[in-house]
Protein backbone atom coordinates (compact mmCIF):
# COMPACT_ATOMS: atom_id res chain seq x y z
CA UNK A 1 0.00 0.00 0.00
CA UNK A 2 1.34 3.43 -0.96
CA UNK A 3 2.32 5.84 1.79
CA UNK A 4 -0.25 8.56 2.60
CA UNK A 5 0.35 11.93 0.95
CA UNK A 6 0.66 13.61 4.35
CA UNK A 7 3.77 11.56 5.14
CA UNK A 8 5.39 12.77 1.90
CA UNK A 9 4.64 16.38 2.84
CA UNK A 10 6.02 15.92 6.35
CA UNK A 11 9.21 14.29 5.09
CA UNK A 12 9.62 17.02 2.47
CA UNK A 13 9.25 19.68 5.16
CA UNK A 14 11.89 17.96 7.30
CA UNK A 15 14.25 17.90 4.30
CA UNK A 16 13.71 21.59 3.60
CA UNK A 17 14.42 22.43 7.25
CA UNK A 18 17.60 20.35 7.14
CA UNK A 19 18.90 21.97 3.92
CA UNK A 20 17.64 25.54 4.30
CA UNK A 21 20.21 27.32 2.11
CA UNK A 22 19.88 24.85 -0.74
CA UNK A 23 16.10 25.09 -0.60
CA UNK A 24 16.17 28.91 -0.52
CA UNK A 25 18.47 29.13 -3.55
CA UNK A 26 16.34 26.65 -5.47
CA UNK A 27 13.14 28.58 -4.73
CA UNK A 28 14.81 31.92 -5.58
CA UNK A 29 15.76 30.83 -9.09
CA UNK A 30 12.19 29.93 -9.98
CA UNK A 31 10.78 32.98 -8.20
CA UNK A 32 12.69 35.28 -10.54
CA UNK A 33 11.45 33.51 -13.65
CA UNK A 34 7.80 33.47 -12.56
CA UNK A 35 7.97 37.12 -11.37
CA UNK A 36 9.20 38.16 -14.81
CA UNK A 37 6.43 36.18 -16.50
CA UNK A 38 3.71 37.64 -14.24
CA UNK A 39 5.09 41.16 -14.64
CA UNK A 40 4.99 40.92 -18.43
CA UNK A 41 1.48 39.44 -18.42
CA UNK A 42 0.02 42.11 -16.11
CA UNK A 43 1.66 44.99 -17.97
CA UNK A 44 0.59 43.80 -21.42
CA UNK A 45 -2.94 42.98 -20.27
CA UNK A 46 -3.31 46.39 -18.62
CA UNK A 47 -1.84 48.28 -21.56
CA UNK A 48 -4.08 46.36 -23.99
CA UNK A 49 -7.16 47.36 -22.00
CA UNK A 50 -5.98 50.96 -21.88
CA UNK A 51 -5.29 51.10 -25.62
CA UNK A 52 -8.68 49.61 -26.40
CA UNK A 53 -10.61 51.90 -24.07
CA UNK A 54 -8.66 55.15 -23.94
CA UNK A 55 -5.71 55.72 -26.26
CA UNK A 56 -7.62 55.34 -29.51
CA UNK A 57 -10.13 57.82 -28.09
CA UNK A 58 -12.68 56.61 -30.62
CA UNK A 59 -16.17 55.42 -29.91
CA UNK A 60 -18.06 52.66 -31.69
CA UNK A 61 -18.60 53.35 -35.38
CA UNK A 62 -16.04 56.17 -35.62
CA UNK A 63 -13.24 56.40 -38.17
CA UNK A 64 -10.45 58.92 -38.74
CA UNK A 65 -8.94 60.43 -41.87
CA UNK A 66 -5.39 61.70 -41.46
CA UNK A 67 -2.18 62.56 -43.27
CA UNK A 68 -0.26 59.73 -41.61
CA UNK A 69 -1.19 56.15 -40.86
CA UNK A 70 -2.29 55.16 -37.36
CA UNK A 71 -0.41 51.85 -37.35
CA UNK A 72 2.88 52.48 -39.14
CA UNK A 73 5.59 50.03 -38.08
CA UNK A 74 7.78 50.47 -41.17
CA UNK A 75 10.27 53.36 -41.06
CA UNK A 76 10.25 53.80 -44.83
CA UNK A 77 6.47 54.07 -44.85
CA UNK A 78 6.64 56.64 -42.04
CA UNK A 79 8.99 58.88 -44.01
CA UNK A 80 6.85 58.43 -47.10
CA UNK A 81 3.71 59.52 -45.23
CA UNK A 82 5.49 62.70 -44.11
CA UNK A 83 5.42 63.83 -47.75
CA UNK A 84 1.64 63.45 -48.03
CA UNK A 85 -0.33 66.70 -48.47
CA UNK A 86 -2.03 68.03 -45.35
CA UNK A 87 -5.68 67.38 -44.61
CA UNK A 88 -7.13 70.88 -45.05
CA UNK A 89 -10.22 72.60 -43.74
CA UNK A 90 -11.69 72.41 -47.26
CA UNK A 91 -11.14 68.63 -47.20
CA UNK A 92 -13.08 68.48 -43.95
CA UNK A 93 -15.95 70.54 -45.38
CA UNK A 94 -16.06 68.33 -48.50
CA UNK A 95 -16.32 65.13 -46.43
CA UNK A 96 -18.86 66.67 -44.05
CA UNK A 97 -21.10 67.75 -46.93
CA UNK A 98 -20.54 64.76 -49.21
CA UNK A 99 -20.63 61.77 -46.84
CA UNK A 100 -24.31 60.77 -46.84
CA UNK A 101 -23.65 57.70 -44.68
CA UNK A 102 -21.97 59.74 -41.94
CA UNK A 103 -24.08 60.79 -38.97
CA UNK A 104 -21.57 63.48 -37.96
CA UNK A 105 -18.21 64.67 -39.27
CA UNK A 106 -15.78 66.73 -37.20
CA UNK A 107 -12.19 67.89 -37.34
CA UNK A 108 -9.38 68.27 -34.82
CA UNK A 109 -5.90 69.79 -34.69
CA UNK A 110 -3.44 70.07 -31.83
CA UNK A 111 -0.16 71.57 -30.62
CA UNK A 112 1.83 71.89 -27.37
CA UNK A 113 1.49 75.03 -25.28
CA UNK A 114 1.85 76.44 -21.77
CA UNK A 115 -1.30 77.33 -19.87
CA UNK A 116 -1.32 79.83 -17.00
CA UNK A 117 -3.63 81.17 -14.32
CA UNK A 118 -2.16 83.82 -12.10
CA UNK A 119 1.14 82.50 -10.79
CA UNK A 120 0.21 78.89 -11.61
CA UNK A 121 1.49 77.33 -14.81
CA UNK A 122 1.18 73.99 -16.63
CA UNK A 123 3.73 73.18 -19.32
CA UNK A 124 3.54 70.68 -22.19
CA UNK A 125 -0.23 71.05 -22.36
CA UNK A 126 -1.96 69.73 -25.47
CA UNK A 127 -4.06 72.49 -27.05
CA UNK A 128 -6.75 70.91 -29.22
CA UNK A 129 -8.89 72.76 -31.71
CA UNK A 130 -12.14 70.94 -32.44
CA UNK A 131 -15.33 71.51 -34.36
CA UNK A 132 -18.59 71.42 -32.43
CA UNK A 133 -19.47 68.03 -33.98
CA UNK A 134 -16.80 66.42 -31.83
CA UNK A 135 -19.19 66.61 -28.89
CA UNK A 136 -21.12 63.73 -30.53
CA UNK A 137 -18.11 61.90 -32.00
CA UNK A 138 -15.46 61.81 -29.27
CA UNK A 139 -15.82 59.28 -26.47
CA UNK A 140 -14.48 61.76 -23.93
CA UNK A 141 -17.09 62.54 -21.33
CA UNK A 142 -17.69 66.04 -19.98
CA UNK A 143 -17.81 65.56 -16.22
CA UNK A 144 -18.76 69.13 -15.30
CA UNK A 145 -20.03 72.02 -17.38
CA UNK A 146 -20.78 71.70 -21.10
CA UNK A 147 -19.28 71.49 -24.57
CA UNK A 148 -19.11 74.63 -26.70
CA UNK A 149 -22.05 75.35 -29.01
CA UNK A 150 -22.17 75.80 -32.80
CA UNK A 151 -22.62 79.56 -32.35
CA UNK A 152 -19.55 79.80 -30.16
CA UNK A 153 -17.53 78.01 -32.81
CA UNK A 154 -18.90 80.26 -35.54
CA UNK A 155 -17.92 83.36 -33.57
CA UNK A 156 -14.51 81.95 -32.54
CA UNK A 157 -15.47 82.44 -28.90
CA UNK A 158 -12.71 82.49 -26.29
CA UNK A 159 -14.04 79.45 -24.41
CA UNK A 160 -12.44 76.14 -23.53
CA UNK A 161 -12.85 72.76 -21.89
CA UNK A 162 -9.99 71.30 -19.90
CA UNK A 163 -8.74 67.89 -18.82
CA UNK A 164 -8.82 66.83 -15.18
CA UNK A 165 -5.03 67.20 -14.79
CA UNK A 166 -5.16 70.73 -16.22
CA UNK A 167 -7.89 71.54 -13.71
CA UNK A 168 -5.82 70.12 -10.83
CA UNK A 169 -2.74 72.14 -11.78
CA UNK A 170 -4.35 75.48 -12.56
CA UNK A 171 -7.40 75.35 -10.27
CA UNK A 172 -6.18 73.28 -7.30
CA UNK A 173 -8.58 74.72 -4.74
CA UNK A 174 -11.37 76.37 -6.74
CA UNK A 175 -14.07 75.32 -9.17
CA UNK A 176 -12.71 76.03 -12.70
CA UNK A 177 -16.10 76.45 -14.41
CA UNK A 178 -16.61 80.14 -15.23
CA UNK A 179 -13.00 81.10 -14.47
CA UNK A 180 -10.28 82.01 -16.96
CA UNK A 181 -6.86 80.77 -17.98
CA UNK A 182 -4.32 82.07 -20.48
CA UNK A 183 -2.77 80.28 -23.45
CA UNK A 184 -0.26 82.50 -25.19
CA UNK A 185 -1.87 85.92 -25.45
CA UNK A 186 -5.42 84.56 -25.38
CA UNK A 187 -7.62 84.55 -22.30
CA UNK A 188 -10.04 81.61 -22.34
CA UNK A 189 -13.08 81.07 -20.16
CA UNK A 190 -13.51 77.52 -18.87
CA UNK A 191 -16.96 76.11 -19.63
CA UNK A 192 -16.33 72.41 -19.02
CA UNK A 193 -14.06 69.79 -17.44
CA UNK A 194 -13.59 66.29 -18.89
CA UNK A 195 -13.55 63.23 -16.67
CA UNK A 196 -10.17 61.70 -15.89
CA UNK A 197 -8.69 59.20 -18.32
CA UNK A 198 -5.36 58.33 -16.69
CA UNK A 199 -1.78 57.90 -17.84
CA UNK A 200 0.00 55.44 -20.09
CA UNK A 201 3.75 54.86 -20.33
CA UNK A 202 4.26 57.86 -18.08
CA UNK A 203 2.28 60.18 -20.39
CA UNK A 204 -0.66 61.94 -18.75
CA UNK A 205 -3.76 61.79 -20.94
CA UNK A 206 -5.64 64.52 -19.01
CA UNK A 207 -3.29 67.46 -19.52
CA UNK A 208 -5.07 69.28 -22.33
CA UNK A 209 -7.22 72.26 -23.29
CA UNK A 210 -9.94 72.00 -25.95
CA UNK A 211 -11.10 75.09 -27.84
CA UNK A 212 -13.27 75.69 -30.93
CA UNK A 213 -11.39 75.10 -34.18
CA UNK A 214 -12.16 78.65 -35.29
CA UNK A 215 -10.59 79.97 -32.09
CA UNK A 216 -7.54 77.81 -32.69
CA UNK A 217 -7.29 79.20 -36.22
CA UNK A 218 -7.38 82.76 -34.89
CA UNK A 219 -4.67 82.00 -32.35
CA UNK A 220 -2.32 79.76 -34.37
CA UNK A 221 -3.59 79.49 -37.92
CA UNK A 222 -4.11 76.11 -39.61
CA UNK A 223 -0.56 75.44 -40.74
CA UNK A 224 -0.75 71.77 -39.68
CA UNK A 225 -2.72 68.88 -41.04
CA UNK A 226 -6.21 68.35 -39.64
CA UNK A 227 -7.61 65.01 -38.56
CA UNK A 228 -11.14 64.32 -39.78
CA UNK A 229 -13.31 62.17 -37.53
CA UNK A 230 -16.63 60.72 -38.65
CA UNK A 231 -19.42 58.92 -36.82
CA UNK A 232 -21.10 56.40 -39.10
CA UNK A 233 -22.82 53.70 -37.07
CA UNK A 234 -21.86 50.06 -37.45
CA UNK A 235 -21.86 47.21 -39.94
CA UNK A 236 -22.23 47.87 -43.66
CA UNK A 237 -23.02 51.54 -43.13
CA UNK A 238 -19.69 52.03 -41.39
CA UNK A 239 -17.84 50.57 -44.39
CA UNK A 240 -19.92 52.56 -46.89
CA UNK A 241 -19.17 55.77 -45.01
CA UNK A 242 -15.42 55.06 -45.21
CA UNK A 243 -15.75 54.33 -48.93
CA UNK A 244 -17.58 57.64 -49.46
CA UNK A 245 -14.90 59.59 -47.59
CA UNK A 246 -12.21 57.79 -49.61
CA UNK A 247 -13.91 58.62 -52.93
CA UNK A 248 -14.34 62.28 -51.95
CA UNK A 249 -10.67 62.74 -51.06
CA UNK A 250 -9.36 60.78 -54.03
CA UNK A 251 -11.47 62.96 -56.31
CA UNK A 252 -10.29 66.18 -54.66
CA UNK A 253 -6.66 65.10 -55.02
CA UNK A 254 -6.99 63.72 -58.54
CA UNK A 255 -5.76 60.27 -57.53
CA UNK A 256 -6.12 57.77 -60.36
CA UNK A 257 -7.78 54.34 -59.98
CA UNK A 258 -4.43 52.53 -59.69
CA UNK A 259 -2.53 55.22 -57.82
CA UNK A 260 -1.72 54.92 -54.13
CA UNK A 261 -3.68 57.13 -51.76
CA UNK A 262 -1.83 59.98 -50.06
CA UNK A 263 -3.99 59.88 -46.94
CA UNK A 264 -5.05 57.24 -44.42
CA UNK A 265 -8.40 56.08 -43.10
CA UNK A 266 -8.51 54.05 -39.90
CA UNK A 267 -10.72 53.13 -36.97
CA UNK A 268 -10.00 52.12 -33.39
CA UNK A 269 -9.04 48.71 -34.71
CA UNK A 270 -5.97 50.33 -36.30
CA UNK A 271 -4.64 51.35 -32.91
CA UNK A 272 -5.50 48.00 -31.38
CA UNK A 273 -3.82 46.14 -34.27
CA UNK A 274 -0.69 48.25 -33.81
CA UNK A 275 -0.61 47.53 -30.09
CA UNK A 276 -1.15 43.81 -30.69
CA UNK A 277 1.90 43.82 -32.97
CA UNK A 278 3.98 45.63 -30.35
CA UNK A 279 2.71 43.53 -27.44
CA UNK A 280 3.39 40.31 -29.38
CA UNK A 281 7.02 41.39 -29.65
CA UNK A 282 7.06 42.11 -25.92
CA UNK A 283 5.64 38.66 -25.19
CA UNK A 284 8.27 36.96 -27.36
CA UNK A 285 11.20 38.90 -25.87
CA UNK A 286 10.22 39.03 -22.20
CA UNK A 287 8.42 35.69 -22.29
CA UNK A 288 11.61 34.18 -23.68
CA UNK A 289 13.63 35.79 -20.90
CA UNK A 290 11.27 34.51 -18.21
CA UNK A 291 11.17 31.10 -19.89
CA UNK A 292 14.96 30.87 -19.86
CA UNK A 293 15.04 31.95 -16.22
CA UNK A 294 12.43 29.32 -15.36
CA UNK A 295 14.26 26.58 -17.25
CA UNK A 296 17.48 27.54 -15.49
CA UNK A 297 15.57 27.36 -12.21
CA UNK A 298 14.28 23.92 -13.21
CA UNK A 299 17.78 22.72 -14.07
CA UNK A 300 18.98 23.99 -10.70
CA UNK A 301 16.15 22.08 -9.04
CA UNK A 302 17.05 18.89 -10.92
CA UNK A 303 20.72 19.30 -10.02
CA UNK A 304 19.89 19.93 -6.37
CA UNK A 305 17.60 16.92 -6.31
CA UNK A 306 20.32 14.70 -7.78
CA UNK A 307 22.71 15.96 -5.12
CA UNK A 308 20.03 15.26 -2.54
CA UNK A 309 19.64 11.70 -3.84
CA UNK A 310 23.40 11.17 -3.51
CA UNK A 311 23.43 12.59 0.02
CA UNK A 312 20.41 10.61 1.20
CA UNK A 313 21.23 7.11 -0.06
CA UNK A 314 21.24 5.73 3.49
CA UNK A 315 17.82 7.27 4.14
CA UNK A 316 16.50 5.81 0.88
CA UNK A 317 17.97 2.39 1.66
CA UNK A 318 16.51 2.42 5.19
CA UNK A 319 13.05 3.34 3.89
CA UNK A 320 13.22 0.61 1.25
CA UNK A 321 14.34 -1.92 3.92
CA UNK A 322 11.37 -0.90 6.07
CA UNK A 323 8.94 -1.69 3.26
CA UNK A 324 8.75 1.50 1.17
CA UNK A 325 8.20 0.73 -2.49
CA UNK A 326 9.87 2.40 -5.48
CA UNK A 327 6.70 4.38 -6.14
CA UNK A 328 6.87 5.77 -2.59
CA UNK A 329 10.43 6.99 -3.15
CA UNK A 330 9.44 8.55 -6.49
CA UNK A 331 6.48 10.31 -4.92
CA UNK A 332 8.67 11.56 -2.07
CA UNK A 333 11.18 13.26 -4.35
CA UNK A 334 8.50 14.52 -6.73
CA UNK A 335 6.66 16.02 -3.74
CA UNK A 336 9.81 17.85 -2.68
CA UNK A 337 10.38 19.16 -6.21
CA UNK A 338 6.78 20.31 -6.69
CA UNK A 339 6.60 21.94 -3.25
CA UNK A 340 9.78 23.94 -3.93
CA UNK A 341 8.43 25.02 -7.31
CA UNK A 342 5.03 25.85 -5.82
CA UNK A 343 6.74 28.04 -3.23
CA UNK A 344 8.85 29.69 -5.93
CA UNK A 345 5.77 30.20 -8.10
CA UNK A 346 3.74 31.70 -5.27
CA UNK A 347 6.57 34.08 -4.34
CA UNK A 348 7.07 34.93 -8.02
CA UNK A 349 3.37 35.72 -8.43
CA UNK A 350 3.44 37.90 -5.32
CA UNK A 351 6.54 39.72 -6.57
CA UNK A 352 5.10 40.18 -10.07
CA UNK A 353 1.72 41.45 -8.86
CA UNK A 354 3.43 43.63 -6.25
CA UNK A 355 5.61 45.20 -8.93
CA UNK A 356 2.56 45.77 -11.15
CA UNK A 357 0.71 47.40 -8.24
CA UNK A 358 3.66 49.72 -7.58
CA UNK A 359 3.79 50.73 -11.25
CA UNK A 360 0.06 51.36 -11.38
CA UNK A 361 0.05 53.31 -8.11
CA UNK A 362 3.22 55.38 -8.37
CA UNK A 363 4.09 55.46 -12.08
CA UNK A 364 0.55 55.65 -13.56
CA UNK A 365 1.29 52.62 -15.71
CA UNK A 366 -1.89 50.69 -16.65
CA UNK A 367 -0.97 47.34 -15.12
CA UNK A 368 -3.94 44.97 -14.95
CA UNK A 369 -3.75 42.54 -12.03
CA UNK A 370 -5.91 39.43 -12.43
CA UNK A 371 -6.32 36.04 -10.77
CA UNK A 372 -5.87 34.34 -14.13
CA UNK A 373 -2.28 35.59 -14.30
CA UNK A 374 -1.64 34.29 -10.79
CA UNK A 375 -3.08 30.87 -11.62
CA UNK A 376 -0.98 30.64 -14.79
CA UNK A 377 2.16 31.58 -12.88
CA UNK A 378 1.66 28.99 -10.14
CA UNK A 379 0.61 26.32 -12.63
CA UNK A 380 3.69 27.06 -14.72
CA UNK A 381 5.94 26.68 -11.67
CA UNK A 382 4.34 23.38 -10.65
CA UNK A 383 4.77 22.07 -14.22
CA UNK A 384 8.48 22.99 -14.03
CA UNK A 385 8.73 21.09 -10.76
CA UNK A 386 7.10 17.99 -12.17
CA UNK A 387 9.17 18.01 -15.36
CA UNK A 388 12.55 18.57 -13.75
CA UNK A 389 11.79 16.43 -10.70
CA UNK A 390 10.94 13.23 -12.56
CA UNK A 391 14.51 12.19 -13.42
CA UNK A 392 15.92 12.60 -9.86
CA UNK A 393 12.87 10.77 -8.48
CA UNK A 394 13.44 7.87 -10.87
CA UNK A 395 17.12 7.76 -9.96
CA UNK A 396 16.25 7.64 -6.27
CA UNK A 397 13.70 4.86 -6.79
CA UNK A 398 16.22 2.76 -8.75
CA UNK A 399 18.69 2.58 -5.84
CA UNK A 400 19.12 -0.97 -4.55
CA UNK A 401 18.28 -0.97 -0.82
CA UNK A 402 21.24 -3.23 0.07
CA UNK A 403 23.73 -1.07 -1.86
CA UNK A 404 22.18 2.08 -0.43
CA UNK A 405 22.62 0.83 3.14
CA UNK A 406 26.28 0.04 2.44
CA UNK A 407 26.99 3.68 1.53
CA UNK A 408 29.09 5.58 4.07
CA UNK A 409 26.98 7.75 6.31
Amino acid sequence: MAAPLGIHFRLAWDTFARYRLRTALTVLGLTMGVATLIGVMTLIEGASTFVGDKVANLGTGVFRVAKRSFDITNLEEFYSSQRNPDITYDDFVAVREGCSQCEAVGATISTRVRARRGNLEASDVTLEGQTSEMADISNREVERGRYFAVGEERLAAAVCLIGSETADRLFPSVEPIGRSLRVGRETLRVIGVFEAVGSVLGRNQDLFVVIPLSTYRRMNGLRQSLTIEALAGEGERFQRAQDEARVILRSRRNIGPREKENFYIGAAESYIALWETISASFVIVFGGVSGIASVVGGIVIMNMMLVSVAQRTNEIGLRRACGARRVDIQRQFLTESVLQCFAGGALGVAAGLGGAWLLRTYADFPAEMGWSSAAIGVGYAVAIGLFFGIYPAIQAARLDPVDALREDR
